[in-house]
């Protein structure tokens, strides 16, 4: 029991790099506390140790597999050995004084994961009375999220016609694979705007997340994918958001990579349309971003069959849950 709770606990966390934020942001809560490249953070400070700059945080995989299959989680060592080193629990128990399954509890409840729990975004909330968009757009009721499909498009954007339909792991694929890293390079090494907009409309492969269409029309939808897109444009803080994103209290981070351009990010997360309209839902998810993060988002998202380009990102993050639940298959 207490082995399945951490997993679900670092599945929800960024394989444990968000209960050191959680923790770290409780002692230094006006301060940027972890700054991931790759796999590591840059040092931080150690409550534990005077708040000197000596806490090193990093994600270990476990090799057992030899694969990108193997189970990746974060730990941590000090570099003046002020504290053991140790995983994110550890971490977790010289806050909390806690151990088992009472710390695993704690944890659940001060981060918001809803582990266990039905959690609605709207739960708080005026549920709209069912619109036609809303009939038209019901969320997959079979298995999870992973298994949602949506429309993939050949470029260029003026093909509305789509190619096939995918899932987020195909995506996934797709983005860190070779497909489209040549044409990434040549939109980024581009300068003039228009020239780049151009470049991209003509030579990027896109998908409609938010459903299969028969054709890149709202009302062309054959079944609503239960995902949305979410743009966040010109970020000079790139890297800070897209960790912040990782471990949001309230969105499960289902898919999360660099924009084409390079100074963006695209954030899918999953939603239930059983509970308003997905216009609606966009329009709280950018006032909870806003209210959050104090970034507006691009407000094409409320448009369920809006084009969204694929681009190469080695890097990109997709919910280790899909990984398991395709492997299981």
């Amino acid at each position: 029991m207490e082995a399945r709770s951490k997993e679900a606990i670092l599945s929800k966390t960024h394989y444990g790099i968000g209960i050191y934020a959680h923790i770290l942001r409780l002692y230094y809560p006006d301060q940027t506390v972890l700054s991931l490249s790759g796999r590591t953070c840059s040092p931080t400070k150690n409550p534990f140790n005077a708040d000197k700059s000596t806490l090193n945080i990093y994600i270990k995989k476990e090799n057992v597999l030899g694969n990108a299959l193997d189970k990746e989680f974060a730990r941590h060592s000090d570099s003046e050995n002020a504290i053991p080193a140790g995983d994110a629990f550890d971490f977790a128990e010289l806050h909390y004084k806690q151990s088992g399954d009472e710390l695993l509890q704690t944890l659940n409840k001060e981060m918001n994961l809803h582990i266990g729990e039905k959690f609605d975004f709207y739960a708080n909330g005026k549920k709209s009375n069912q619109t036609p968009e809303a009939a038209q757009t019901q969320s997959p009721s079979i298995g999870g999220v992973g298994e949602a499909f949506f429309s993939f498009f050949k470029a260029p954007v003026q093909n509305i016609i789509p190619h096939k339909s995918i899932s987020l792991l195909d995506a996934y694929n797709y983005i860190v694979g070779e497909y489209a890293k040549q044409r990434t390079e040549k939109l980024r090494s581009i300068k003039e705007p228009k020239q780049a907009r151009q470049f991209k409309a003509n030579n990027f492969d896109y998908c409609t997340f938010s459903g299969v269409f028969t054709s890149r029309n709202d009302k062309k939808i054959v079944q609503h994918s239960g995902l949305m897109a979410v743009d966040f444009d010109h970020l000079p803080n790139l890297e800070e958001v897209r960790q912040s994103l990782l471990v949001d209290e309230y969105f499960d981070t289902q898919l999360l990579f660099v924009s084409p351009s390079g100074d963006g990010l695209k954030w899918i997360i999953s939603i239930d349309t059983k509970q308003t309209t997905h216009s609606n839902y966009f329009a709280a998810v950018a006032n909870y971003i806003l209210q959050t993060y104090g970034i507006e988002v691009d407000k094409s998202g409320r448009d369920i069959s809006r084009a969204c380009f694929l681009p190469h990102d080695p890097n990109a993050f997709i919910n280790p849950l899909i990984l398991e639940n395709h492997d299981t298959l």
